[in-house]
């Protein structure tokens, strides 16, 4: 039976359904499950949580907790990482305050923009840390990331570490279940290839099998942006949509901050037109803050809390009711084990049994898509047997949209570049380089910007010099 090795398992809820997942394969329930994180606190709770889920699954696997990831690291055969350096406080919070007295809205911060260089350069070094880790303790291992940002982060790894990774995300199968729903037609019945990077992945073909042959599905997507049905929380891909003739897999929220026409200082109509939700992230994490809280008391004390009293709680908290929909969701099945369908267990039962499958994963672009950067980290479509991931050769995008992904390119590879040579002018160039950016800043805030926020995370970066 493998090792599998969770990273940042404090994530609870995260961990929750990745285990929920692996123990659900009966060819994995005897795993050892090794659970890592610096917060004893809430590794202690993740612990009890996969007690819960073994219990509840009837399954037999052998669980570890503990503070030392050397330990936890030691003969496995997979590492899931799952964590956040610097965490919301102060990561986070400096991300986004400090930018917003540059008059630099951002909306999420954690895959483009300054907030994603800034939380790539607090993230690189201790990925690198762990992978020199690896390399000694198992070098065979397969290295699973979810980890953003995603495609900053992997390309790092893969220039400074020979530790077999994959980056995994759920943007495609999520957009693509989102838009099974606008469209009505069933998920299971729908066929589609993606190709990209992380967060701006196109879906080249959507389409069904019908009696009469293929049926391209891109025409129902066409009818809901015609017949006025766009949801309020995605106007912005339908708008790109119209624009680009392709949908692309992150959400409105995120891909509003990796362009530079939807938030601007000066246009607030377009914050309403588009309903982008400026700084609500900030929110979110005090939201899940509060509902891990919860769940924490719910597992040391049985009945001593309810769906209704989290509610309430998130009442305090001014965020979208989507989000607390969704965490008292979340909370009230703490209990209950649900196939999540996230990637890293797909690929560690396919990688176990023999059992093929196809996932979308972010891997180094080795000849996969012919005119975006080559060696820069890709989302494509990747072949799971014995053999392990396999990516799929794309060939070209359409250069319409390989000439908007390389806008996003040119501040990974800078960033990647300034983690690695430590030195701190390409972090400003980086900045300088990122589309919201450049849109809403000169050169001397941009570089006044960096500045501050490289004094403002002191130890939680390197010297640059």
């Amino acid at each position: 039976m493998p090792k599998i090795t969770f990273i940042g398992a404090g994530s609870t809820v995260f961990a929750k359904n990745l285990l929920g997942d692996i123990l659900s394969f009966p060819e994995l329930a005897n795993s050892t499950i090794s659970l890592h994180d610096i917060d004893e606190e809430r590794l202690v709770t993740t612990e009890r949580v996969a007690h819960r889920i073994a219990d509840i699954l009837d399954v037999h696997p052998t669980i570890e907790a503990t503070t030392d990831r050397r330990a936890a690291l030691d003969g496995a055969d997979y590492a899931i990482s799952m964590f956040q350096v610097a965490g919301y406080e102060p990561g986070t919070v400096i991300d986004f305050e400090i930018p917003k007295k540059f008059g630099l809205r951002q909306t999420i911060g954690d895959t483009l923009g300054i907030g994603g260089i800034m939380r790539g350069l607090r993230t690189i070094p201790v990925l690198l840390d762990m992978c020199r880790d690896m390399e000694e303790l198992c070098p065979d291992v397969t290295f699973l990331n979810y980890v953003n940002p995603m495609a900053i982060n992997c390309w790092a790894v893969s220039r400074a570490s020979k530790i077999q990774t994959v980056g995994l995300c759920h943007s495609v199968q999520g957009t693509a279940a989102q838009l099974a729903h606008d469209i009505g037609v069933p998920l299971e019945e729908i066929n589609y290839v993606c190709a990209g990077i992380n967060h701006m992945a196109f879906y080249l073909r959507f389409e069904r099998k019908t009696k009469d042959g293929v049926e391209d599905l891109y025409p129902r997507i066409r009818k809901v942006v015609e017949e006025g049905r766009v949801p309020d929380w995605n106007r912005v891909r339908y708008e790109m949509f119209t624009r680009l003739g392709y949908f692309v897999t992150e959400s409105s929220e995120h891909f509003a901050e990796y362009v530079p026409w939807f938030i601007k200082r000066d246009r607030p109509d377009l914050i309403e037109r588009f309903n982008i939700p400026l700084d609500e992230y900030l929110k979110r994490c005090e939201a899940q803050i509060k509902a891990w809280e919860f769940m924490h008391e719910k597992l040391e004390n049985p009945g001593s809390s309810s769906e209704k009293s989290l509610r309430q709680a998130l009442s305090t908290v001014d965020v979208m009711p989507i989000v607390v929909d969704w965490l008292s969701h979340t909370f009230k099945d703490i209990d209950k084990v649900t196939i999540s369908g996230e990637y890293a267990p797909l690929i560690i039962h396919s990688m176990e049994t023999g059992n093929p499958r196809v996932v979308y994963g972010n891997v180094p672009n080795r000849g996969l898509i012919d005119n975006l950067p080559q060696d820069c980290i890709v989302e494509v479509p990747c072949v799971v047997d014995r053999n392990g991931v396999q990516p799929t050769r794309i060939g070209a995008l359409p250069p319409h949209l390989a000439a908007l992904i390389q806008t996003n390119i040119n501040v990974q590879a800078l960033t990647v570049e300034a983690a690695l040579t430590g030195k701190r002018e390409h972090i400003y160039h980086a900045a300088m380089l990122d589309p919201h950016t450049a849109a809403e800043l000169d050169l001397d805030q941009i570089w006044n910007l960096v500045d501050d926020l490289i004094e403002a995370h002191g130890d939680w970066l390197p010297t640059y010099y």
